[in-house]
């Protein structure tokens, strides 16, 4: 064999036009390889006795021949450096090819993953050693014939040096490069594999490499995700989207612009996390739609609640996602993060597990939660950075509604309507396009063509409040109106400032200017302070069904805990889902949470007084209406009543507010016989509205059992009966004056 290689054509054009042209020379130069190891073996072979039995199952003739099949033309190496000469020969007109393909712009798979995961040349070649034999049969049994084995058909740890390394001290050097914290192994761009045939257990030169399937597709131009991810991870496509008019342009902007440089190809970045946090539907992944939208690119998102439970399975989930974000080059996103807040050991794996991906993989992650993460130096070496996303201001809900209903109805009808129900729901823009999206489908559905109205949207929008709040109190369903209220005037009057409060709060606060003066403390909270059964509640259900707001009702037997800190973490839950779901929070028989803080006497008073605290905190941090009922105010620790904006006294009723009590309470198609003296009663039987709501209801009962006719003994009977349960003395002249009537 002669030099005449040297002259063995590569690929002509001064670049490559798609990765496939590259590939083709790329398995030239590795045919060079196995050329001149070819040769090698074959010198080593000559005058050395075979063992007994030992059999070459593949032929001389039959590896040139698959060598000539895949070189196509040319004559084989002759002399080891003449064959040397001829691989940097080559490899200069390869690498020159690649230079001005990227100065092109042509995107080069082999090059492209070489940059992506900082692979050395040595580790490029590894790649293409093991990449061979997936792109053409022939290489396996090459392979098979330089290990003097028919069985070793894949590429060894031991046989990639030979190929690589000109000497034995190069090979000492390289091997480093299939260590398990080396780029190939780590990044798991390729696999080790023990040999299955030796019982004794393979020596790290004996390990076969195998190509990682995915990186094999991703060679191959393949966009499919790993099939590793199939329902824990799915691509979205930004540019499919809407574009929302609520989230923070300035932010938005601020971010595109970094993804930008990092994304670079030019510019190397530091690993950067994004943690967005925020109340449920205010557009976390809406921002980063539209970071991504700035960028052309897709979002690859990942659904924490679908994690393997397993410790290595989650392991294995998290790192190829974020190897596929790399791969990719499309920022990754992380919902909910709260998720890896929760308390527990498994929990704390996540967290680990997230920042060792993290440490290996990089990228530029979105971390999206609705609450603050406490554990920034869990990643350490990463560009954290934090922003929290607030409910939009009345203005931005109302251009989140125009948005959503602009194929709903006319211009000019929408806006007003939006204008609305913008003033009157604090609802994020995922919920505002779920309330708009509900009322369409029910419109489709029932062939409705009416004109779209503010109550029917209206009642879309209280429907959208977070069910979650429902496991913590108990909601109520407003029925009372202003008219069923029997209360002085002041009273009433208090009552209706609280109703205008609530309405007019985006133009104190944010028009005005207000709220840059107020910044804590601007939620309405109000204490109902009277006896049992005077309104309290009926109150609270009058401004709910007024301002068309759902009201929840706290049962506090199920907030404390005499678990330490677990009373707060209840609370916690309690104002967070409130502020969710748009809602009124009733706390009835308050004083005993919200009581006198004690002298410390004990660790047990010390904590009831942390939690008296906290509990003023969160009141003053909701910005919705805490309404706080107590049968004794003298009970109600002052700092409370400092903070709380309106304080509304329900006396005990008089006669002539019991004698209007007892009227509201009896439908007008109630069988009343028509000699019942009210006026009388409301005078002898002292009870407060509640009460007498009980023993008219109960009359009713007893009548429809007795004639179907509501008598004055039906009442006085009911009464009696209310009064043993409350405790009070029930005077028997009363009963029979009254039954004699």
């Amino acid at each position: 064999m002669t030099a005449s290689v040297v002259e063995l054509p590569i690929q002509r054009s001064a670049f490559y036009r798609d990765s496939y042209s590259h590939l083709d020379d790329e398995l030239r130069f590795l045919n060079h390889l196995l050329e001149i190891r070819v040769a090698a073996v074959r010198r080593d072979w000559e005058g050395r006795p075979q063992s007994a039995g030992q059999q070459l199952y593949i032929s001389h003739e039959e590896v040139d021949w698959l060598l000539r099949e895949a070189q196509a033309r040319g004559d084989a190496a002759g002399d080891r450096h003449a064959g040397r000469d001829v691989l940097r020969t080559l490899r200069d007109q390869i690498d020159a090819s690649v230079a001005e393909s990227v100065r092109r712009g042509v995107v080069l798979a082999l090059p492209r993953l070489a940059h992506l995961f900082g692979l050395s040349v040595f580790e490029v070649q590894v790649v293409l050693v093991c990449l061979a034999p997936e792109l053409r049969r022939g290489y396996d049994r090459i392979y098979a014939y330089l290990q003097d084995d028919i069985t070793r058909q894949r590429p060894t740890v031991d046989l990639a040096l030979d190929l690589l390394c000109d000497s034995e001290m190069d090979k000492w050097a390289a091997r480093s490069a299939f260590d398990a914290q080396a780029p190939l192994r780590r990044r798991e761009i390729l696999q080790t594999i023990d040999d299955p045939h030796s019982p004794s257990g393979s020596s790290g030169l004996a390990r076969f490499l195998k190509l990682d399937p995915r990186i094999l597709q991703f060679i191959l131009g393949n966009p499919s995700l790993d099939v590793r991810l199939n329902g824990v991870v799915h691509l979205d496509d930004p540019s499919q989207g809407r574009e929302d008019p609520g989230i923070e342009r300035v932010l938005a902007t601020s971010l595109a612009s970094f993804a930008r440089r990092h994304f670079s190809n030019d510019v190397a970045l530091p690993r950067v996390l994004v943690h967005l946090h925020g109340p449920k539907g205010v557009g976390k992944r809406d921002l980063a739609f539209a970071v991504c939208r700035a960028l052309n690119r897709a979002l690859l998102v990942l659904d924490v609640q679908r994690l393997p439970v397993g410790e290595a399975e989650a392991d294995s989930v998290l790192r190829v996602a974020l190897r596929e974000s790399l791969l990719l080059q499309v920022p990754l996103y992380l919902a909910p993060a709260d998720l890896l807040l929760q308390d527990g050991d498994r929990t704390a794996t996540l967290r680990q597990i997230l920042a060792r991906a993290i440490e290996a993989y990089g990228g530029f992650i979105f971390l999206a939660g609705e609450r603050p993460w406490p554990y920034p130096s869990l990643f350490e070496g990463v560009l954290f950075y934090s922003a929290s996303l607030a409910m939009p201001d009345e203005g931005g809900r109302e251009a989140a509604w125009i948005a959503a209903l602009r194929n709903l109805g006319r211009d000019e009808a929408v806006k007003g309507i939006a204008s609305r129900l913008a003033g009157r729901f604090r609802l994020t823009p995922q919920h505002i396009r779920d309330a708009v999206t509900s009322v369409a489908d029910r419109r489709t559905v029932e062939g409705n063509v009416e004109r779209l109205t503010f109550e029917t949207l209206a009642a879309a929008s209280r429907a959208q409040a977070d069910h979650e709040l429902g496991a913590l109190a108990t909601k109520i369903d407003p029925r009372p109106k202003w008219i069923d209220l029997v209360l002085s005037d002041d009273t009433l009057e208090q009552l209706r400032d609280i109703c205008s409060q609530a309405r007019h709060y985006y133009d104190v606060y944010e028009r005005w200017g207000f709220g840059s003066k107020i910044t804590r403390g601007r939620g309405i909270s109000a204490l109902f302070s009277g006896p049992p059964g005077t309104g309290k509640t009926m109150a609270a259900e009058v401004i709910a069904g007024d301002l068309e707001i759902d009201l929840y009702k706290v049962d506090l037997a199920r907030m404390v805990s005499k678990y330490i800190g677990e009373t707060e973490k209840n609370l916690s839950r309690v104002f967070s889902e409130a502020e969710n779901s748009n809602a009124i929070l009733f706390f009835d028989e308050a004083d005993a949470l919200f009581g006198k803080r004690t002298q410390i006497s004990d660790a047990h008073d010390r904590y009831a007084n942390i939690e008296t605290s906290y509990l003023l905190q969160r009141m003053e941090d909701y910005d919705g209406i805490v309404i706080l009922a107590s049968n004794l105010r003298e009970n109600m620790d002052d700092a409370f009543l400092r903070r709380i904006r309106f304080i509304v006294e329900f006396p005990f009723p008089d006669a002539a507010n019991r004698l209007k009590i007892w009227r509201a309470h009896l439908p007008p198609q109630a069988p009343i016989d028509a000699v019942i003296d009210f006026a009388r009663l409301a005078d002898e039987i002292k009870v407060a509205g509640g009460s007498i709501k009980n023993i008219v209801l109960n009359a009713a009962f007893f009548a429809a059992a007795d004639g179907g006719i509501i008598k004055t003994a039906h009442l006085l009977r009911s009464a009696r009966r209310e009064f043993e349960k409350i405790g009070k003395l029930w005077d028997e002249r009363t009963l029979t004056r009254g039954a004699e009537s």
